[in-house]
């Protein structure tokens, strides 16, 4: 992954679900300098505190944004796959207010903050686009409030299945309902408020009703409308693109159909 353009085609694929980009807004993407780097499973990105000078792009891998209590708990609050810029609010603000780790291994790729100001001063509606992607981002964490606030452990990790492969679709990781899917019943019983046996018994339910398989690090998803059913998902509050949201909804029912 080492062209520039193939390093920047994740973060304009993402950006072009949720708002259209013109030939010269994408060369520009493009163009921009970046770093890339390959980092280790569990490793801080950034850390709470941190200034910020650069924000850095997901390549390949998965991370996640997280606090940590007094007494040492932790609360991931966001859960970032190929193609996010999960710190992109370095545009604006001088410091991290959460840290960034990675859940796998993890290739990220890092921009001066000031490179991505230049763009967005030359190309209004990049910048328009950047801001959208943190309204998205501040939607899902409203979606996450309700799911750790008012659904039980088996309708909560059917919902954060359903946003993840919806998320990857959008990007192109999903083949035939199937994603690589290497983050851990603890990561995941962080994101969704409960405890590691609460989750297990969660994804043993799912998978004895037919909800999911999963086999090392991937997870299929073989009934997509009962998955849904199961997790009360709508995707109103990822705001794709309506020619996305209709190309993930087509696909879904002909897997579905097929079964």
């Amino acid at each position: 992954m080492s062209d520039r353009h193939s390093l920047s085609a994740l973060m304009i694929l993402k950006l072009g679900s949720l708002f259209t980009l013109s030939d010269e807004e994408t060369q520009a993407l493009h163009d921009l300098p970046i770093q890339a780097i390959d980092l280790k499973s569990n490793r801080d990105i950034v850390r709470i505190g941190d200034s910020s000078l650069q924000c850095f792009l997901i390549l390949e891998g998965y991370a996640s944004s997280y606090k940590l209590t007094p007494d040492g708990q932790r609360q991931i609050m966001a859960l970032h796959i190929p193609g996010d810029i999960p710190d992109l609010q370095s545009l604006y603000l001088k410091r991290m207010d959460c840290s960034i780790a990675s859940l796998s291994p993890c290739t990220v790729g890092f921009f001066q903050v000031e490179e991505l100001r230049r763009v967005c001063a030359r190309h209004p509606r990049i910048a328009a686009a950047f801001w959208r992607d943190t309204l998205v981002d501040a939607s899902i964490l409203r979606e996450w409030v309700v799911n750790v606030g008012r659904r039980d452990a088996y309708t909560r990790i059917a919902h954060l299945l359903c946003e993840f492969l919806v998320r990857l679709e959008a990007v192109g990781l999903v083949q035939g309902g199937t994603f690589d899917f290497p983050i851990t019943q603890a990561n995941l019983a962080d994101a969704t408020g409960i405890s590691a046996v609460h989750m297990s018994r969660a994804l043993k339910a799912l998978r004895d009703n037919g909800l999911i398989q999963t086999r090392r690090r991937y997870l299929s998803v073989p009934d997509w409308q009962k998955l849904q059913e199961a997790g009360e998902f709508d995707p109103l509050y990822l705001h794709l693109e309506d020619n996305v949201a209709a190309g993930l909804l087509r696909t879904s029912q002909l897997e579905t159909a097929a079964l």
